[in-house]
């Protein structure tokens, strides 16, 4: 029985590249702290597609989805969305965490600690 794939499914390969060419700005300025192992060693990658979901960062060896929200998450329809999502990609063992555009650049310091409190592993060695 073949495993069924929920790591960058075909489906999404074109919509996942439109997001790589357009990062919100708070994304780009993350991506630059985040991108090349450039934080603590660990390898992340930008809009990666989990099971249908495209989620903003994902760090494969700490199973860690960083997830930036703008004013458009602000409302009760989006806000139930984002529930969901995430205790959908939570129930697979990944664990979610999220923070507000603004945070990025006005506490990046603060971001960047949350961001390694959540790492469990040793970082991966260098290419």
């Amino acid at each position: 029985m073949r495993k069924k794939r929920i790591h960058t499914k075909i489906e999404l390969k074109d919509f996942r590249k439109e997001l790589r060419q357009n990062l919100t700005p708070a994304e780009a300025f993350l991506w630059k702290q985040l991108k090349a192992r450039r934080f603590q060693g660990r390898r992340f990658t930008k809009q990666h597609s989990i099971g249908f979901f495209i989620v903003d960062f994902y760090c494969a060896s700490e199973k860690l989805i960083i997830e930036l929200d703008g004013d458009v998450h602000n409302n009760p329809l989006s806000e139930s969305y984002d529930s969901n999502r995430t205790a959908y990609l939570s129930s697979l063992g990944y664990r979610v965490i999220r923070f507000e555009n603004k945070m990025v650049f006005e506490n990046l310091v603060s971001v960047l600690e949350e961001i390694a409190s959540c790492f469990d592993s040793e970082p991966e060695p260098s290419d």
